[in-house]
């Protein structure tokens, strides 16, 4: 009878910290989140030094209780994986650190993991991935179109020029004095309106498959600046309404293209901003026309942040017998790689 696997995820990229197990690569035996939303607010944005604290202060706590969740000890792990790219500098340093230590200590294999490809891999714990597949990530950092015709080989064929997704969506709530993080709000305010107003879609040279958010931002921005000088008054709702049409419509539109081009069998829908109700919709509508393409959409609790995502990614690495040494560092300028 084969032995289970377990492999340990440890996530402090941004401002989460976050522990979690897997057993055989796919199923969630644990799961822990310490979220900082509430220390951040008050600033509009996360403070990295803030939550660099939080990550040491957290980090044994959500760890024991991960490993009590799961019913294991640490001497029954496999491995550990943990992202170290990209990030916030600080705060990847507490997770690597956190996890260097126990490898050290019980003389496990180390596994550093893309952040990104943990938000794909999140994908793995809801169904199996099938390739060649294409995933649309979007996030508060990222928004890309990545290509995989295998297991850990990943090929971006599209990225943000500029603002990503989520960046442009916490931009445009401060606009609208909506509390941070702003993504939620907009999203909420977007089903209570019209997308009346006319802003544009940024769809750049032909055949490109990037994104550019910063124009759409800044239109936004200009077009409530206008309406206060004239004194008029705009609808919130039509306005986010607006908006997050915009970035849905480019969003979905290059998805689709790039789908028919690379005559992928799935898609993945990965990221924050996987999260987003309309983005959700509009996908699936989508891809009901599509004959022999799979649409992955992940639960809410599997598409902002979390270590189990990074546990799934961390396997695929561990079954190909990729090992990362305790030089292991945080990057937070991390590029994803076909060998990553």
């Amino acid at each position: 009878m084969k032995k289970d696997q377990w492999i340990m995820g440890i996530e402090t990229s941004c401002d989460e910290t976050a522990v979690a197990i897997i057993k055989n690569g796919r199923e969630i035996a644990s799961n822990v989140v310490a979220s900082q939303i509430e220390s951040h607010k008050r600033f509009g944005g996360v403070v990295p030094e803030i939550a660099s604290r939080h990550h040491v202060e957290q980090m044994t706590i959500v760890l024991e209780e991960a490993v009590n969740q799961a019913g294991i000890t640490l001497g029954d792990l496999d491995a550990i994986a943990v992202t170290s790219g990209p990030g916030l500098v600080g705060a990847l340093l507490v997770g690597v650190n956190a996890a260097k230590a126990i490898s050290f200590a019980h003389a496990i294999p180390l596994l550093g993991v893309h952040h990104i490809a943990g938000h794909i891999y999140a994908n793995r714990l809801v169904t199996e991935m099938k390739f060649p597949l294409l995933s649309l990530v979007v996030s508060g950092g990222h928004t890309e179109l990545v290509l995989m015709k295998e297991h850990g080989h990943f090929e971006v064929i599209g990225e943000t020029r500029d603002d990503a997704a989520g960046e442009a969506y916490d931009k445009v709530a401060r606009t609208l004095n909506l509390p941070y993080p702003g993504g939620p709000h907009i999203d909420r305010l977007a089903h209570e309106g019209v997308p009346s107003i006319n802003l544009p879609r940024a769809w750049l040279e032909e055949g490109s498959y990037d994104f550019s958010f910063s124009g759409l931002k800044s239109a936004v921005i200009n077009t409530v600046h206008n309406a206060e000088q004239r004194g008029e008054t705009i609808k919130p709702e039509d306005l986010a309404a607006s908006f997050q049409a915009s970035v849905i419509d480019v969003l979905v539109t290059k998805t689709l293209k790039a789908v028919k081009e690379f005559k992928v069998e799935q898609v993945l829908l990965a990221g924050g901003v996987a999260a987003n109700k309309g983005l959700r919709a509009a996908l699936s509508e989508a891809f009901k026309e599509l004959q022999g393409v799979d649409l992955v959409i992940p639960p809410l609790s599997l598409c902002t942040d979390n270590a189990a995502m990074i546990a799934a990614a961390g396997s695929i690495l561990f079954e190909k017998g990729q090992r990362s040494n305790l030089a292991l560092n945080g990057n937070p300028g991390l590029e994803l790689s076909i060998h990553n």
